[in-house]
């Protein structure tokens, strides 16, 4: 079963997102996984007065995907992603891991995290 496996599947992900919680909303937190939005409105039309999805850790039946929705909007993060963690890429914004991420893929999202809060707050969008 998918979440009697997330403590151990996500237990290295999902404090990546949570060190900026009191920047984001937490949208979920249970056992099948750990959302946060933004607690602005969004600044584009089709969403306008609805917060925005940043990121999530969401555990599945194989993996566990961490999204991160600011790679999709902001294309110079993708610079910031090496071949190892690319191998980890599933979409435009998903890493899947069978297994907890090793120190430096653990390191890389944690820095990929931080520089997406960063430029997400210079854009007015936190």
């Amino acid at each position: 079963m998918a979440g009697s496996d997330f403590a151990y599947k996500s237990a290295a992900l999902k404090p990546v997102l949570e060190r900026h919680a009191e920047r984001l909303t937490v949208t979920a937190d249970s056992t099948e996984g750990y959302s946060v939005s933004t607690r602005t409105p969004s600044p584009f039309p089709q969403h306008a007065g609805e917060p925005l999805f940043f990121g999530a850790v969401r555990v599945g039946k194989a993996y566990v995907g961490f999204h991160l929705m600011p790679i999709y909007m902001c294309p110079e993060l993708s610079g910031k992603i090496t071949p190892a963690l690319k191998k980890r890429m599933q979409g435009k914004s998903c890493f899947n891991f069978k297994t907890p991420p090793d120190s430096a893929l653990l390191a890389e999202l944690t820095s990929l995290t931080d520089a997406a809060v960063d430029l997400w707050s210079s854009k007015k969008w936190l």
